[in-house]
């Protein structure tokens, strides 16, 4: 089971936060998510992963005032359970929600 995400913060550009126990994160992340750069919020299940994007739960934004969006790519039982943005809300942010509001808004990551 594991999880990847990655995100950006108030004032810190694009970072994996969690490497889904991988030592180059990218490669993976790029095919979770070919064709979906522009797409605000996603769940995509294959068989080798699921991927999902959904915006920031509480609304926040970057220092340019864009939502910041949270990517996931999630394996084995963490992918369970998850068809759709709702259930990426429900199971899978209350795991990362504590962190993301101790780190956010730091002037560098």
């Amino acid at each position: 089971m594991t999880l990847m995400w990655a995100t950006r913060g108030q004032n810190w550009g694009f970072q994996f936060l969690d490497d889904g126990g991988e030592l180059d994160p990218l490669p993976t992340y790029k095919q979770a998510f070919a064709n979906k750069t522009e797409v605000p919020e996603f769940v995509r299940i294959c068989s080798e992963f699921t991927a999902a994007r959904i915006m920031d739960p509480l609304g926040r934004s970057d220092h340019s005032g864009r939502v910041i969006p949270h990517d996931f790519v999630l394996r084995g039982k963490m992918a369970e359970g998850i068809h759709s943005i709702v259930d990426v809300q429900e199971l899978i942010w209350p795991l990362v929600a504590e962190k993301y509001e101790e780190i956010w808004d730091r002037k560098t990551f």
